[in-house]
């Protein structure tokens, strides 16, 4: 890499000999290593020069030298120890020190300080022009000897640069030469893929068939009962199901059909493996438990064996609960509904046979605590208030339901809630059983209908309605706890379900005694007197009935369904529109003294109809407010004020009463069951039952609402034609001032302590009076229409 010229000019710069020169007076400077061996002789060099320091301090750089060849590689380490500056001037002080031999010589001191100073001549200029003359020189030398060497390694490039073009025209050609090579390597490779995606996709479709075999062997083998135990069993099942569930999406495929029926066969046999093991360690426990349970008196005791003792035992058994739990959980979901996996109908016909087995054997067990609880209750009905006994048999049994079901999630490890599907399991777990289930509340109802069975109808609101505000209506003023939340299902389901259809059928047969079947006494066809401000007082003992019925119906039920076409509020509604309409036709008939048969209707009906307003059908009202309205009309002005037409009389009275259906939404069906007949001529008060064309009525509502206002429109037009006749002479001398005297004692007597009601009815006859009045003046007759 280097050249001749550069191994050969070291050798010139040692071989150089010092110029020969006269020793003069002074210092001379000694030749320059720096010149080149070929440079001319300077011929003013033999001239003397002017004395230099030798030890000045310039910016001069150090002398070239070079390093020279190391001779081994032990030597390069040598060498590179004198390339260090400290090294190689400690190096150098010592050879300089070693090699003084002039020291004998020297001069003493004394003799040189004696001798006189010779001057020494000095040229500052020639040093420096000396100087950069060297150093031009040098600059030259090193600069020639970087080109060459760049020049050299250009060269290097590019012969380099020449080899890599020539390789990349090899590495193309023989691209382009091999090309149809490396695409059937590509096919190759694609086809190798291609066969081992199928290798693998029939391999796994194969273990499908493979698993046959194995699955066969074990649930047949003598020793199979024990795998129900072990918790390999679930993943028989996971396996079956998957077997099942390939077989079933791939039909196809060949002996797909018998694959599956054989698969669903050992699938029945894996599940009824289970079924018997925990029946037979069920009966175990069981067997164990109602034995100590019947030993024992202490009902502390009994609780803990029939709970603690229970759940500890039947939970000892290996890997049994977990494989029940995952059967379960292939059924049902977290809520009880059927899953939706091809094999959730055979996975819920066994857990319906395992509940079926649990809630047997808790039969057994529960018996004697039951049966006791069942005793005490009966006990206290006889011994004291029904009631009070029938409220601590609820708190008690839904304490024991919440019990039973806190032990049921824990070893099904399913939690039902409501649901009206009949593949839920809240509907198996809901069929009539002896024990309750937290599903079930049939023996509740059961046991608390043999005992109320016989009690009056009071007492049976009063506990119903005590229900109904105890779970359903009452508010927490912290968060719902669980067991809460739980007896407030139990009670809806128990008022829903059972009592209050109890209650309702209470209610009819009462209705039935109490007003369409109650006899009628003479002396409840006069209006006797106002008693205590008590517009009702002097009701029609039915309507007393009816209004009773009413208001203890509204007290024991929630508004939401006295509003729902309710059958018991439209039979006493009914049922009293009957009882009067047949008191009124003995009235027309008999003619009691001091009874006006529409003004009977117009009293009772008004009571009704305010009755029904007051309680608003649902609103519940223990008692009316305070300072308040007990036994007024306060819904009359209401009532009379939505007259539009005046000289009508009240004939828009029947928009101010509008129908039941405003308070019952939806009851019209309902209430249109009932009809009414009016007579031929299309005079007086229609008549349940009598001959006649049938006129077809929406509902009970407007029956009523329609029978108020023919009573009070025949009673005005009745008595304004008696005021009439009297006032012109027509009834045999008859005094007018009696007649409004005799008609002022029957208003007071009907409507005592009720102004406004006798004052509007009053004005009422007045208006009629005015109108016949006008119409004799205009020569003509003027009838009222309703």
């Amino acid at each position: 890499m280097y050249e001749d010229s550069w191994y050969s000019f070291v050798p010139e710069l040692q071989q150089r000999q010092p110029a020969s020169t006269t020793q003069t007076t002074g210092h001379r400077r000694k030749q320059s290593l720096l010149e080149q061996p070929n440079a001319a002789a300077d011929t003013d060099a033999e001239e003397p020069l002017p004395p230099i320091l030798e030890l000045q301090d310039d910016n001069s750089p150090p002398e070239p030298t070079v390093a020279r060849r190391a001779k081994s590689y032990s030597d390069l380490y040598g060498m590179a120890r004198a390339q260090v500056p400290g090294h190689d001037t400690r190096k150098r002080s010592k050879r300089k020190q070693g090699g003084r031999t002039w020291e004998a010589l020297a001069v003493p001191e004394s003799v040189t300080a004696s001798l006189p100073a010779e001057p020494e001549p000095y040229d500052d200029a020639l040093q420096k022009e000396l100087l950069r003359a060297s150093q031009r020189e040098l600059y030259y030398d090193e600069l020639a000897l970087a080109e060459r060497h760049l020049d050299a390694l250009i060269q290097d490039a590019n012969s380099a640069l020449a080899v890599l073009e020539s390789l990349c025209q090899s590495f193309n050609t023989v691209d382009e030469q091999t090309s149809s090579f490396q695409a059937q390597c590509d096919g190759l490779l694609a086809e190798q893929q291609h066969l081992q995606a199928l290798a693998e996709a029939v391999g796994t479709d194969l273990q499908y068939y493979t698993y046959l075999d194995s699955a066969t062997r074990r649930l047949n083998a003598p020793g199979a009962g024990r795998l129900v135990e072990g918790g390999s069993f679930a993943e028989i099942l996971t396996t079956l199901d998957s077997c099942i569930d390939f077989m079933t999406r791939n039909s196809s495929y060949r002996d797909a059909e018998s694959y599956l029926a054989r698969y669903q066969s050992l699938l029945t046999k894996a599940l009824h493996l289970l079924e018997v093991g925990f029946v037979n360690h069920l009966t175990k426990v069981s067997s164990e438990i109602s034995r100590q349970v019947a030993a024992t008196q202490s009902e502390s005791a009994r609780h803990a064996l029939a709970y603690g003792r229970f759940e500890e035992l039947l939970l000892d058994s290996y890997s049994l609960v977990p494989n029940v739990q995952a059967v379960v959980h292939s059924a049902y979901d977290e809520y009880g509904q059927l899953s939706s996996s091809p094999n959730a109908a055979t996975y819920a016909n066994t857990a319906s046979n395992l509940f079926r087995s649990y809630w047997a054997a808790r039969e057994r067990d529960m018996k004697p605590i039951l049966q006791h609880d069942l005793d005490a209750f009966r006990a206290e009905a006889k011994e004291s208030s029904i009631e009070t006994a029938s409220r601590n048999f609820v708190k008690q049994c839904f304490e024991r339901s919440d019990n039973e079901a806190s032990l049921f999630r824990t070893i099904f490890g399913l939690d039902a809630h409501y649901s009206t599907d009949p593949d839920s399991a809240f509907v198996v777990l809901k069929s009539p059983r002896a024990v309750l289930t937290g599903a079930n509340v049939a023996p509740i109802a059961s046991n608390l209908q043999a005992v109320l069975q016989g009690s009056d109808l009071h007492t049976v609101c009063n506990f119903v309605g005590w229900i109904m505000h105890e779970y359903l209506l009452a508010e927490y003023d912290e968060e719902e706890t669980p067991f809460a939340g739980r007896c407030r299902g139990l009670a809806a389901r128990l008022l829903e379900e059972h009592l209050w259809t109890f209650t309702d059928a209470l209610f009819e047969a009462e209705i039935t005694k109490s007003i369409s079947k109650a006899a009628v006494p003479q002396e409840a066809l006069k209006i006797g007197p106002v008693t205590a401000g008590d517009i009702s007082s002097n009701a029609f003992p039915h309507v007393k009935k009816a209004l009773e019925l009413l208001a203890l119906f509204d007290q024991s039920m929630p508004k939401e369904r006295c509003q729902r076409n309710s059958p018991v509020i439209f039979k006493i509604i009914k049922e009293t529109i009957a009882t009067l309409q047949r008191a009124e036709s003995r009235i027309r008939s008999t003619k009691p003294a001091g009874t006006d048969p529409d003004l009977f209707m117009v009293k009772n009906l008004l009571i009704l109809k305010n009755e029904l307003m007051t309680l608003e059908i649902g609103d519940v009202r223990a008692q009316a407010p305070s300072g308040g309205l007990v036994g007024h009309m306060q819904h009359f002005s209401q009532i009379w004020d939505t007259v539009r037409a005046p000289t009508h009389l009240l004939g828009g009275l029947l928009s101010s009463f509008g129908s039941l259906t405003t308070y019952i939404p939806g009851s019209s069906r309902l209430w249109s069951r009932s009809g009414s007949n009016t007579p031929a001529g299309g005079g007086g008060t229609p008549v349940i039952g009598a001959a006649g064309p049938t006129q077809a009525v929406d509902d009970a509502g407007e029956q009523l609402d329609g029978l108020l206002r023919q009573s009070i429109v025949g009673f005005t037009k009745r008595w304004a034609g008696l005021l009439n006749e009297g006032r012109s002479g027509k009834l045999g001398g008859k005094n007018v001032e009696k007649l409004e005297r005799e008609l002022d004692e029957m208003l007071e007597r009907a409507f005592g302590g009720q102004p406004e009601v006798v004052g509007k009815l009053k004005e009422a006859i007045q208006i009629e009076v005015d109108g016949l009045v006008r119409a004799k003046e205009g020569g003509r007759s003027f009838v009222t229409r309703v």
